[in-house]
C-alpha cells in the first residue's frame, strides 16, 4: 500500500536525520541521558516538526480530512465518552489479569496514596498527549490517505499494521563496551528491527493491531477522531496506573495472558478487542438491515383524496 509505505518512509527518514544530529551530542556527551533515549526523543521532535509540511505535501492538511471538523462542544463530549469507555475496557482487562494471578497488587506503603495521585495525573496528561498525536497520525492522516484509494477493511488493516509495528521499533541500549560514535549509532539504528522479529512479542503485536483496527473502525463510523482519542487516552491512563499499583508474575499459571510489551497488552487484550470489534460490526449490520426493512410512511388520507380530485 503506497500511503503506508510513504508514512513508514517518513518515520524512518526522521530517525536517520535524528542519527545525524545526535552524533555530536553523543560524542561530546552534551546531554546526560542514555544514547538510545537521545536518539528516540530527537527522532520524535524531528517527526513533529516535519509533520505539517509532510501532510501538506500529501494534501491531508485540513480539519475534515484529519477528523477534527466537529464543533468543539460535540468533540469534547465524544472525547469524554471515549475516555470513560476506554478506562472501562482496559480496566476490565486489568481486573481479569489480577483475578487470574498474572498480575498482583504491590504491598501497601504509607507513601502510596500520594504516589498514586501523582501517577494518575501524569497518566491522564500523558494519555491525552499520546492519543492526540498517535490518532492524528495513524487514524487521521494515514487512514484518510488509505481510505481515498482502498476499502474500509484494507485501510483499517494497513494503518493498524503500521501502528502496531512502530511500537516495537525502538533503538536498543548499546552493548557493554560499545561507544556512542558513528558505529554505535549505526548499531542502534539496526536494532530498530529486532523488536518486531521476536516471537515473544507476537501476542502484544496482535493486540496492538486489533487496537488499531478498532480505532480505525471507530473513526469511520463516528466521522471524527474524538471518540478514538478518548478511547486511546483511557487505555494509556489505566495501563500506566495499573503498572504502578501492580506487578506482573512471570511464574503464574496464567501469565501468558499478559504480554511482554507492557505487562498488560497480550492475548487477553487481543481476545477482548476481537470480541468488541465483532460486536460493533454485528450491531452495525443489524442497524443497516433494520433501516433497509423500515416501510415507507403511508400517504395521508386527505392527500390521497386531493390527488384523486379531477383537475
Amino acid at each position: 500500500m503506497r500511503p503506508t509505505a510513504l508514512f513508514f518512509a517518513y518515520m524512518l527518514g526522521s530517525l536517520l536525520l535524528a542519527a545525524v544530529f545526535s552524533a555530536p551530542l553523543l560524542q561530546n556527551q552534551l546531554i546526560d541521558a542514555e544514547p538510545q533515549r537521545i536518539l528516540a526523543r530527537l527522532a520524535q521532535v524531528i517527526m513533529l516538526l516535519g509533520l505539517w509540511p509532510f501532510l501538506h505535501w500529501l494534501r491531508l492538511d485540513h480539519r475534515t480530512c484529519l477528523g477534527f471538523d466537529q464543533a468543539r462542544r460535540v468533540f469534547g463530549r465524544k472525547l469524554m465518552l471515549g475516555w470513560c469507555l476506554g478506562t472501562l475496557m482496559m480496566g476490565s482487562i486489568v481486573a481479569l489479569l489480577l483475578l487470574s494471578g498474572a498480575r498482583v497488587f504491590e504491598s501497601w506503603e504509607p507513601s502510596l496514596p500520594l504516589e498514586l495521585a501523582q501517577t494518575a495525573l501524569r497518566a491522564l496528561i500523558a494519555g491525552l498527549l499520546i492519543a492526540l498525536l498517535e490518532e492524528t497520525f495513524f487514524r487521521g492522516a494515514l487512514f484518510a490517505a488509505l481510505r481515498r484509494r482502498h476499502s474500509l477493511w484494507s485501510a483499517a488493516s494497513w494503518s493498524a499494521a503500521l501502528y502496531a509495528l512502530v511500537h516495537f521499533m525502538k533503538p536498543q541500549a548499546l552493548p557493554a563496551g560499545m561507544v556512542a560514535d558513528w558505529s554505535g549509532i549505526a548499531w542502534m539504528l539496526g536494532s530498530l528491527f529486532a523488536g518486531p522479529l521476536q516471537l515473544h512479542h507476537l501476542d502484544s503485536l496482535l493486540a496492538l493491531w486489533l487496537a488499531g483496527l478498532l480505532l480505525a473502525l471507530v473513526r469511520e463510523r463516528s466521522g471524527s477522531l474524538a471518540l478514538g482519542i478518548g478511547l486511546h487516552a483511557g487505555w494509556v491512563f489505566v495501563i500506566q496506573v495499573s503498572r504502578r499499583l501492580s506487578d506482573g508474575v512471570e511464574t503464574a499459571p496464567w501469565s501468558w495472558l499478559a504480554g511482554d510489551y507492557d505487562g498488560v497488552i497480550g492475548l487477553l487484550a487481543a481476545v477482548v478487542l476481537g470480541l468488541i470489534i465483532a460486536t460493533e460490526r454485528l450491531s452495525l449490520r443489524r442497524h443497516r438491515s433494520e433501516a433497509a426493512t423500515v416501510p415507507e410512511p403511508l400517504e395521508p388520507l386527505h392527500a390521497a383524496r386531493e390527488s384523486r380530485k379531477p383537475g
